[in-house]
């Protein structure tokens, strides 16, 4: 069961960082089909957090189709994110684990990480129109694109 963590002071508000959460866990496949998420009075009781902001994180996953709430029984994973080389022990997964040892024995903070990894996501134009090596119509192998 995923366990959620609450921090106030960063700025986004405490059902977004629900809703990331379950994302992640759905990507890293720690969460599947068929699995129970915690009840709202379980995540209240761990987080000290209004119980509508659980529920307003639920009824988020439920508009995208992750999870189902079934009445009585609690709320359901409906999918899963989980991409093979993003599963939690995947070799991707041990290889950045060592990276951030060597980031850490460099010196790197946090923050520094995250600003390295966002330039390079950046530079790479690492999303979802990319996923594919093969020029599409009309455009050349390694042509920018605007």
């Amino acid at each position: 069961m995923v366990e959620f963590r609450i921090d106030r002071r960063s700025g986004t508000a405490a059902y977004v960082q629900i809703v990331q959460q379950v994302k992640q866990a759905l990507r890293l496949g720690l969460l599947a089909p068929g699995d129970k998420l915690p009840t709202a009075k379980e995540v209240v009781a761990a987080t000290a957090i209004n119980p509508n902001t659980v529920l307003k994180a639920y009824r988020e996953l439920d508009r995208e189709g992750l999870v189902e709430a079934r009445p009585g029984l609690g709320t359901f994973v409906r999918r899963s994110l989980a991409r093979p080389g993003a599963a939690a022990d995947s070799p991707l997964r041990a290889e950045l684990v060592d990276w951030m040892a060597r980031a850490r024995a460099a010196g790197l903070e946090r923050e520094d990480v995250a600003a390295l990894v966002a330039s390079v996501l950046d530079e790479t134009r690492f999303d979802d129109r990319d996923r594919s090596d093969q020029p599409g119509p009309g455009k050349a192998r390694g042509a920018e694109t605007t």
